[in-house]
């Protein structure tokens, strides 16, 4: 899938090229036949990226859906765990595993939203390119740096499901060795959200360029519609702030 969407990117690279070639070489003016033909080129590209897109598309749903599986799995383990608390009959013990499954819930909660922000920055990048590629932008580069920021999610991803099934073992206090594992965890899933954030900026400021090529390109066009449509997101990304393991070391 990844390879159909690089060569349809590829595809509309060339066509782009093609284009600037052809308008350099008729001395700014193309004839309705070369008009024709690079409309149909550029149709047949724009159809093979939606193609490709609707594909990365299902197989993100998928992965989601595994890990949001994952993730049901372990607050039901969770639920269990806060349930076997009530069987207690030391009220103070009792007291400490309940504060200690809130803490845990809490830093679980941490990790999702963390990676629940930079989905969603994904999303908006991911409709810009979308958006400017139908004005025939050239997106390539932009695309390659969202598949790195996606890439670089699902890891982060995978390893919060790590820590969250870590986190939901026992009421128990977390052994030396799972508390230097869930440090660990927290550390390198902070590092793949900065990451996925700098490669999304990056993209933003591919796109840009982009736009500001075809402006050069098309001279005496209409492209204001083309500039408003990347001023909503040039403001660089900030870092998301660190995910604590404060209260997940008891």
């Amino acid at each position: 899938m990844k390879i159909q969407r690089e060569g349809a990117t590829r595809e509309m690279r060339e066509i782009g090229d093609s284009v600037r070639a052809a308008i350099e070489a008729s001395g700014g003016q193309l004839s309705d036949e070369q008009k024709a033909e690079l409309k149909q080129k550029r149709e047949e590209a724009i159809k093979a990226m939606q193609d490709a897109r609707e594909k990365m598309q299902d197989s993100r749903e998928q992965i989601k859906a595994e890990l949001d599986a994952k993730r049901e799995e372990i607050k039901q383990k969770m639920e269990d765990l806060r349930n076997k608390i009530k069987e207690e009959r030391d009220v103070a013990k009792a007291q400490r595993e309940e504060e200690r499954i809130t803490g845990r819930e809490k830093a679980l909660e941490r990790f999702d939203n963390a990676v629940e922000r930079i989905n969603k920055l994904v999303e908006k990048v991911n409709s810009q390119v979308a958006a400017l590629e139908l004005k025939g932008v050239d997106v390539a580069s932009a695309e390659a740096l969202v598949i790195k920021a996606e890439t670089k999610i699902n890891d982060a991803k995978t390893k919060t499901t790590e820590a969250n099934a870590l986190l939901a073992t026992s009421t128990d206090q977390l052994s030396a060795e799972n508390k230097t594992k869930l440090r660990t965890l927290a550390q390198e899933t902070q590092a793949l959200i900065k990451e996925a954030h700098r490669a999304l900026n990056d993209a933003i400021k591919s796109l840009k360029d982009a736009v500001k090529a075809k402006i050069e390109v098309t001279a005496g066009a209409t492209t204001t519609t083309l500039v408003s449509t990347t001023t909503t997101t040039t403001t660089p990304i900030t870092t998301t702030t660190p995910v604590s393991t404060e209260t997940t070391t008891q």
